[in-house]
């Protein structure tokens, strides 16, 4: 008799957990939509730069006798020859944004996550002062032209690569999700702990705060690292040497002086008229558009899993 109570008690504590289960259980039908409809949604984001691939693998004449296909009439590297015929600039231009964005990536990351860390610390006495000196900047700024004579007559910049890496490499915004990361993902009970172990600030950073952090840090250095790839802004404005310009304002320099010619053909003379029939304007701009954005779409999956984790774990902002 006390053995069927005990079981009829049991199953009635079992029975929510199974609704429980129910409930969030998917059926097969349910997960087939969502996966035909996440396939469609993936079809649709990567269809557009397949097609950019398209166009500047295609013939320019025939792009403009038959216009945008996916599958070109005839196929043609006449684009990324023209690019590629400025020789070695292009490659140098190359090593520069990839050391800008290495070194501006990793300088930044280290910055910022000494910052967000202290001031997500409650023992860190003027945590509140530090925080504020953040902030204001985010709501106030100085403008181009403060920003301009700092780095080129108090700091001296103009025409070195430090031009194109130290305005970029710190954000308050960065800081301010560093510190709510480090909040919400460092137990203080592990700080404790490793402080009555006799850990320094530096080993108990260096050796439990970054390694429980990584999501988080990966997540701002992919910012960061497509903040450097992208930038051309600071190279036109400090940069006149050849061999410190970047990719991406190497790119936009190509595509203005072939805009200028195509525009001013008649006027410039004969052999400009000749240049631009050989030239190929719209194919060349995707063509520009693909070497800008391949290297680092090659990249991203390598912080894929680390980019999910940090916006999950660090998207509430205290």
């Amino acid at each position: 008799m006390l053995e069927t109570i005990k079981q009829k008690r049991l199953q009635k504590k079992a029975e929510p957990k199974e609704e429980v289960n129910k409930f969030n259980a998917v059926s097969k039908k349910s997960n087939f939509l969502l996966n035909v409809l996440f396939a469609i949604l993936a079809f649709l984001a990567i269809m557009p730069f397949v097609f950019v691939i398209a166009i500047s693998l295609t013939n320019e004449q025939s792009l403009q006798l038959n216009g945008y296909r996916f599958i070109p009439e005839e196929w043609s590297l006449e684009a990324y020859k023209y690019i590629f015929s400025s020789g070695s600039q292009i490659l140098t231009s190359y090593g520069v944004t990839i050391t800008v964005t290495i070194v501006g990536t990793l300088i930044g990351l280290a910055i910022m996550s000494m910052y967000g860390y202290a001031l997500s610390r409650k023992s860190f006495a003027y945590r509140k002062f530090f925080t504020k000196v953040i902030f204001v900047p985010m709501l106030f700024s100085g403008g181009m032209v403060a920003s301009y004579l700092v780095v080129t007559r108090f700091l001296g910049l103009k025409n070195t690569i430090w031009a194109l890496i130290l305005p970029m490499c710190v954000s308050s915004f960065h800081i301010i999700i560093l510190r709510t990361f480090f909040k919400t993902s460092v137990p203080d009970a592990i700080i404790e702990s490793a402080k009555i172990d006799g850990a320094s600030e530096w080993r108990l950073f260096l050796r439990i705060v970054l390694p429980i952090s990584l999501p988080g840090i990966a997540t701002i250095g992919l910012f960061l690292t497509l903040g450097y790839w992208n930038d051309w802004f600071n190279a036109m404005l400090y940069i006149d040497e050849p061999n410190l310009i970047p990719l991406q304002y190497l790119l936009i320099r190509l595509e203005n002086s072939m805009e200028f010619l195509a525009n001013n053909a008649t006027s410039l003379g004969a052999n400009a008229i000749e240049a631009t029939k050989s030239m190929p304007k719209d194919t060349a701009k995707m063509a520009i558009v693909v070497i800008s954005t391949l290297p680092i779409i090659f990249a991203y999956p390598f912080f894929q899993r680390y980019f999910v984790n940090g916006l999950t774990i660090g998207a509430v902002k205290e």
